[in-house]
């Protein structure tokens, strides 16, 4: 059991951080609530201590005898400030101690982990932007937020990345997880491409890319350089690792055929189309008046990535391919799966089963790790960060 300082801070997602407060305490962690004075203007002291089970100090005046404003810091395993809103970041970018909060960060000799929450606009400022920097180069970990929709009708990135990511990067720093990656350079593809039909529409499908993000965090906390090459995504980056963002299959094969060649591992849990258009229509495709016009779209195959990084593998080198099967009239999903083994000659293949609906989307899943000489490691429905390090315990084996 750890101990776990939530701080909140006074943004509208800080109801959210009451779903946080709840995975906290589910996984088995002494939690204790530093709200904000501005924080308690959206879920009040009685909501905290009722769901952590611990009476909630809100000023550097509160039982003063001892010494909240030293010793919550100096006692905490983890710090983790969610939503930590634009004012909460420069104060702490700065080392003020105005507040409960921010005396707690100072004394810290834990982890930190900041959620950021605010608009668009903020989130953008070249202060945050700077702020953000700082408190990185001093190794507090600042996830990204992600984008959606913010107070009122605005969109944009800004959002509180939802509990389970930010209990998933949290519990994660507390994990005292074996530093078997540390040396190695891994690279990690994650989420689906987009294949241009004209310069507004495109053919997709459904990876919402948080296997691939929990594959590339759990690499990191095993001390591995990770570099993520990342169609969109529906998840926040992870904190750690070298991001580098694509659009189509054709553009996820180059970079991920760059980064491979200084890489030790590579695994392809991103979702890549294998068609795309023969054409792409230089201008948006007009909808006629007659019902029955519509266009023919005259489809062409992507490359296969994972083939061809079969293909390149340098000696040593571990290739990872992802399947998404179902089973049909001719082979369940395995069956389909071993005959992609197979055909690939990748190290490992980690097939799941994404009939009806399945996966994606959503924050478990359950899969079968393949080998090629026959042997399968089922892998129990779990959380996606869960599944990860059973991928990577798989892949370890491989390099010793």
């Amino acid at each position: 059991m750890a101990r776990i300082v939530l701080g909140v801070t006074g943004g509208i997602a800080a109801y959210k951080a009451c779903l946080l407060l709840r995975r906290f305490t589910e996984a088995g962690h002494d939690v204790r609530v530093v709200p904000t004075a501005a924080a308690l203007e959206f879920v009040g002291a009685p909501t905290w201590a009722a769901l952590s089970g611990h009476p909630v100090a809100t000023t550097v005046w509160d039982d003063v005898h001892d010494v909240p404003h030293v010793r919550i810091g100096q006692q905490a395993d983890l710090v983790v400030v969610a939503p930590a809103t634009a004012d909460l970041v420069a104060r702490a970018a700065h080392g003020l101690a105005n507040d409960l909060l921010t005396n707690v960060l100072l004394t810290a000799r834990c982890p930190v982990l900041l959620a950021p929450a605010m608009h668009t606009e903020m989130w953008l400022n070249p202060a945050t932007v700077a702020n953000v920097a700082t408190l990185r180069s001093r190794g507090v970990h600042v996830l990204d937020p992600a984008s959606g929709r913010l107070t009122g009708a605005d969109t944009g990135p800004g959002r509180l990345p939802e509990p389970a990511e930010i209990a998933a990067a949290a519990l994660a720093l507390l994990d005292q997880r074996p530093q078997d990656l540390a040396g190695r350079h891994v690279v990690v593809s994650a989420g689906g491409t987009r294949e241009p039909l004209d310069p507004v529409r495109y053919l997709g499908n459904r990876s919402s890319g948080r296997q691939g993000v929990a594959l590339a965090r759990a690499a990191a906390a095993r001390g591995a350089k990770v570099t993520l090459v990342a169609g969109p995504l529906e998840v926040p980056v992870p904190d750690g690792v070298d991001v580098v963002g694509v659009g189509s299959a054709l553009e996820m094969r180059e970079a991920v055929l760059a980064a491979a060649a200084s890489a030790e591992v590579v695994v392809m849990a991103a979702a890549v189309a294998d068609f795309r258009p023969a054409e792409t229509a230089e201008h948006k495709i007009k909808k006629s008046d007659d019902e029955d016009d519509a266009p023919v779209v005259r489809l062409v195959r992507n490359p296969d990535i994972l083939r061809e990084l079969v293909a390149r593998r340098r000696p040593g080198q571990v290739v990872v391919g992802f399947a998404a099967e179902t089973g049909d009239a001719d082979a369940g999903v395995l069956e389909h799966a071993q005959a992609k083994l197979a055909r690939k000659g990748c190290d490992l293949l980690v097939v799941n089963d994404v009939s009806a609906g399945k996966v994606f989307g959503r924050d478990d899943t359950e899969v079968t790790v393949l080998y090629p000489d026959g042997r399968q490691r089922p892998v129990p429905a779990g959380s996606k960060d869960r599944v990860a390090d059973e991928v990577w315990n798989a892949v370890i084996t491989i390099l010793a």
